[in-house]
This record gives structure tokens, C-alpha cells and sequence, in this order.
């Protein structure tokens, strides 16, 4: 952007489920965190953070002068407020720098017990127009976290007769709900598990039959395809081949959702939106590379879709084919550190990979790297031809400069792209 002003950018929010993909997000590009405690947080199967874990994370972050947002926005029964003040007021002492919340009684005890912590509404509230952003606003509100149905020209009408004082704050990436912002009670049927209260068991991925009895009172089996129907099941949200639109809406902040999400996750996806925004920043008008928006089929994902973001999308633009994540890479290891006079990485293993095969290196602001993998070795200077044990330590030869923190993948072959199914590798 030659003899032109870097463009301001928006806030990069990268979801925090634990200590290890707080760092990663941090690293690989995040300009704040959100993550939540062992309660009130609606993950209430994520690691979250416990104890003194709250404070390191606020320490860690601050060091680097990036922010942590605390999820406080379960919808709470009496019982659960009761225990509220003491929970405020250690997110404050931890050195949190807002709260996210949601019940209006939560509210009105944060702002009683902990008045100077920024508060900033979840998208559980459904916000959808500018009246209900304002009443939000006058009861202490400084940030929206808009509903998922609005489009992009709506937030960016909302965002012109709100005052300056209402931050907005929009999900650019992750999975989608198929009821109304997250806001759902399949859960509690089927599975006796409050989805509002954390506990989401997300029966709307289950395979599901759909009949039709007909006049003679047999019933006839109506499936999308041979494996059963998913029309319940919503696409993954995808912006980033459309930021430009995203960044005219005037938000502040851009969501990526997932703190049930794998490190891998957290580190491709957090790093190709830096990527795209800092692009953008620098070349307004220039394409995004192909190779920036490829990283997000990298991550663990369902089908893609844009969501609402330009208008309805449909039932099409929502149900995939089935509940089945995909991914074009696996993750095989982390690395610890390397030693560039030897040219040798220490990493701790994630997932099978063998001497002899080509890894991708995932570093900041960094994909286009690859290297031939030779002379594994244990901790006890054994070789071997493989890495087939979780987590094991390791040491290997890789040609390429690395640092801490950097992961290798392994970009798969087209036959091998389905994950497991729970996108959390």
C-alpha cells in the first residue's frame, strides 16, 4: 500500500479452551481470546479454567498486549447466582477485560459486584435490530455480539445510527446452530442435557428418518441420500473470501468460533484470517491469495457456507450431506524446540506419521514450507520408522528452520480427507 495509510483493522477473536490453544491463538495471530470458567460459560465439556489458571491466562495475554473476554452467559437458575459474586469477582481479580453475558439477571449482579468490567452481550440474546442493541446499551451493555441471521448490509445500517460508545462484534468462521443463535431445547428433549446451560449434547448432527404413513398404513422411509437425512445438520460458517464486505459493516471485532476445537484448528484458522486481514490492510483492493483462504480446508470442518451473511441462504445453502467433518491435513506434531546447528526439531507427537514423509510447517504468517522427515529418534536416541504413540517425544530431522510452537501437518490424499467426526483431533 505504497505512499497510503495501513488500514485500521477490527479486533481478531480467537476462541480459548484451554491454556494450550489460549497460546496458540495468541501466537498465531489473535488480538484477544474469549474463553470461559468451570461455570456459567455454556462449554461446560471444554478444559476451561480453573483456579490459578484464569490468572495465568490473563497474564500471558497481557504480556502481549492482547485481551481475554470471560463467557459468563448460561442462562443461571437461583442456585447458580447465588454463587455469581464470588465467580465476578475473581474473573475481575484474574485481570479479565469484559465479561461475556447474556440473562439479564447475570446482568444486573455483574453490574453490581464488579461495575467496572466491560460487559459484552452474547449472541444467545438474539440481538437483530438497533432498538434492542440500544435497551441493551442503556442497561450497561458495551458490546453486541449480534445474532448469525443478520446479513452484512444489516449490521452495517445497524452500525450507522448506533452510537460510537456500542461496540459490534460479528462471527466471521465455525459452526453454525440450526436453531436461532445457539438458542436450542433438542438437547434437553432427547438427551436430558441443557444446550443453554453448557451441557449440548448436539443431536442435531444425529442421523435422523423421516416417514411418511401412507393410506394403506405402511410407512415409507423419505432419506436426502442412502446414508439417511441431515436436515437438521448446519454448514460451517466461512467468511474469509469475503472480508472486504465484512470490514465495510463497521464491526470492531470478528469472531472464530470453537472452543471445543483442536490446537491445529485453533493455530490454521486464527493464522489465515491474520493473514487475510493484514492482506487487506496492506492491499485493499488486491485479491486475496488462493493459498490464504485454502488454509481453512486445512481445519477439521463440515461444508462451508456463508451463512446469513447475504441474505437466507436456504435450506441448500445449510444441510450438508451428512454430520462427517473433512479435512485436507492432520495434524502430526507439535514442536518443542530445534536446533538449527544440527538441523534437529523436538516435537511431541499428535497423530501416526513415518520417516520418509513430506510435512506442511504451520507457522505465523507462514504455510508455503514443507520438509522430508528423516532419522526419527526417541528420547533415548532410538531410532524409528514411525511415530505411532500419542503424545510421545520425539526428535526428528527437518532441513527447515523452526521455532517452539510451530506445528507439521500432513496434507492428505484425496481418499483419506474424512476425520473422524468430531473435529477435535
Amino acid at each position: 500500500m505504497s505512499g497510503a495509510a495501513r488500514r485500521a483493522l477490527p479486533e481478531l477473536l480467537a476462541p480459548a479452551g484451554n491454556m494450550e490453544r489460549l497460546e496458540t491463538a495468541l501466537r498465531f495471530g489473535a488480538d484477544a481470546v474469549y474463553l470461559g470458567t468451570e461455570t456459567m460459560s455454556l462449554r461446560n465439556y471444554a478444559d476451561n479454567f480453573r483456579g490459578d489458571a484464569l490468572n495465568k491466562a490473563c497474564e500471558t495475554a497481557h504480556a502481549q498486549g492482547k485481551r481475554v473476554y470471560v463467557a459468563c452467559n448460561a442462562f443461571a437458575r437461583d442456585a447458580q447466582m447465588r454463587d455469581l459474586p464470588p465467580l465476578l469477582r475473581a474473573i475481575r481479580t484474574a485481570g479479565a477485560d469484559a465479561l461475556i453475558v447474556n440473562d439479564p439477571g447475570v446482568i444486573r449482579v455483574a453490574r453490581d459486584t464488579v461495575p467496572e468490567l466491560p460487559l459484552h452481550l452474547s449472541t444467545q440474546a438474539n440481538t437483530l435490530n438497533a432498538e434492542a442493541a440500544l435497551f441493551w446499551h442503556e442497561a450497561g451493555i458495551r458490546r453486541i455480539v449480534l445474532a448469525r441471521e443478520l446479513t452484512l448490509a444489516e449490521i452495517k445500517a445497524m452500525r450507522a445510527i448506533l452510537p460510537e460508545t456500542l461496540e459490534l462484534e460479528i462471527f466471521v468462521h465455525g459452526a453454525m446452530c440450526v436453531s436461532y443463535s445457539g438458542r436450542c431445547l433438542l438437547s434437553n428433549y432427547i438427551a436430558g442435557r441443557d444446550s443453554n446451560r453448557g451441557e449440548c449434547a448436539q443431536p442435531c448432527r444425529w442421523t435422523y428418518e423421516l416417514r411418511e404413513r401412507g393410506r394403506d398404513g405402511a410407512y415409507f422411509g423419505i432419506e436426502q441420500d442412502a446414508l439417511g437425512t441431515y436436515i437438521l445438520n448446519a454448514r460451517d460458517l466461512n467468511l474469509i473470501g469475503h472480508l472486504p464486505a465484512v470490514l465495510e459493516t463497521g464491526a470492531c471485532s470478528l469472531k472464530i468460533e470453537g472452543r471445543m476445537k483442536s490446537v491445529a484448528y485453533v493455530a490454521t484458522v486464527v493464522n489465515a484470517y491474520r493473514m487475510a486481514l493484514d492482506h487487506y490492510a496492506e492491499e485493499p483492493n488486491a485479491p486475496l491469495p488462493h493459498a490464504i483462504a485454502e488454509e481453512l480446508n486445512y481445519a477439521s470442518h463440515r461444508p462451508y457456507t456463508t451463512g446469513f451473511a447475504f441474505g437466507d441462504p436456504g435450506a441448500a445453502g445449510q444441510a450438508p450431506a451428512s454430520a462427517d467433518y473433512v479435512s485436507d491435513a492432520q495434524i502430526s506434531a507439535v514442536v518443542l524446540s530445534y536446533d538449527a546447528a544440527s538441523q534437529t526439531a523436538h516435537v511431541l507427537q499428535r497423530n501416526r506419521f513415518f520417516d520418509g514423509d513430506t510435512l506442511s510447517i504451520l507457522s505465523p504468517g507462514d504455510i508455503a514450507r514443507t520438509f522430508v522427515v528423516h532419522g526419527i529418534r526417541n528420547e533415548a536416541g532410538e531410532a524409528q520408522q514411525s511415530a505411532p504413540h500419542p503424545k510421545q517425544s520425539l526428535f526428528l530431522g527437518c532441513s527447515e528452520p523452526l521455532k517452539a510452537g510451530d506445528i507439521l501437518r500432513k496434507i492428505l490424499p484425496q481418499e483419506e480427507k474424512k476425520s473422524e467426526g468430531n473435529g477435535k483431533q
